[in-house]
């Protein structure tokens, strides 16, 4: 992050850089098919606007990444044992409900591995932390299985692949979870 002192201006440059960000990682399928000069032209701003806030475009992904990732981290402390799974998955669901419009378009396109590689690290080391009693044979092989089709739920919502809600996602993973993880040996 390049500007110093985040002030309100500062701010709503920023959300137009990743709003329009967003909508051109859709529209021109895929990240590295993005140009500094189609960003600027999207979000209505000079280029040296842009170059005051970031370096290049992979900074911007990288930052809408990094505030998915704090989110995570920031409710991990609050997931200590497997009782907090459903409050652990409701922060989560919220902050994708809040911020709809940028990973819709985001995981639309065809270059959401960016984002999901950082995700499921996190989600793993945390599940498997609040799990440390519950390890058993297929723990690891649960526990990947769980994630990896967690996020593929997820990008196929955003993709209008299937007609779930969030909600109707979250529900189904919070009782995956206790099947996989709460009723086993």
């Amino acid at each position: 992050m390049k500007v110093k002192v985040i002030n309100a201006s500062s701010r709503k440059t920023r959300e137009k850089i990743k709003k329009a960000f967003a909508e051109l990682v859709k529209e021109k399928d895929g990240l590295n098919k993005v140009s500094v000069t189609d960003l600027v032209n999207k979000a209505d701003i000079t280029r040296s606007a842009f170059y005051t806030h970031y370096d290049n475009i992979y900074e911007v992904a990288k930052e809408i990444q990094n505030e998915t990732l704090d989110v995570l981290i920031k409710n991990i402390d609050q997931f200590k044992e497997v009782g907090d799974i459903d409050a652990y998955f409701d922060e989560i669901f919220h902050y994708l409900e809040d911020n709809e419009d940028i990973y819709s378009m985001i995981l639309s396109s065809q270059d959401p591995l960016l984002f999901t590689f950082g995700l499921n690290k996190i989600i793993v080391n945390t599940l498997s932390k609040a799990l440390k009693d519950r390890h058993h044979h297929d723990f690891e092989l649960n526990l990947y299985f769980f994630i990896d089709g967690s996020m593929s739920l997820v990008i196929k919502h955003y993709r209008k692949e299937i007609n779930y809600s969030l909600d109707e996602i979250k529900a189904y993973m919070k009782e995956t979870f206790k099947t996989l993880f709460l009723n086993s040996k």
